[in-house]
């Protein structure tokens, strides 16, 4: 059986992923790959909802969900179409980071 924060954490990346099909749906009009982004975009919150089947806390795993699709969503706008990045987008980037960090932590240390 698959433990609950590993659903979050396959769920959180498939966020990117579904982002980065649906640019290619828009840069190609190819319906292959909107139905690819289709499949992750319903499987992503699945990934989240047998997390929560599990016991996780909503509340927890929601936050660790978009926490890992905002951050990666954003290194991939970065490393495949060349987003612009700065310092300041670092630190607020590190602080989601340090966040759902702190989150499952908590939750593992019974706060």
């Amino acid at each position: 059986m698959i433990p609950a924060l590993a659903w979050v954490i396959i769920g959180g990346f498939m966020e990117p992923l579904w982002v980065i099909l649906l640019k290619k749906m828009n840069e190609t009009h190819s319906l292959l790959w909107a139905a690819a982004a289709a499949i992750v975009i319903v499987a992503s919150p699945m990934c989240l909802s047998f997390a929560m089947q599990q016991g996780m806390a909503m509340g927890v795993a929601y936050s660790i969900w978009t926490g890992i699709g905002a951050v990666f969503t954003m290194i991939a706008g970065v490393l495949l179409y060349k987003d612009k990045v700065n310092r300041l987008k670092i630190l607020f980037v590190m602080l989601i980071l340090f966040g759902v960090v702190g989150l499952q932590m908590s939750t593992e240390m019974g706060l």
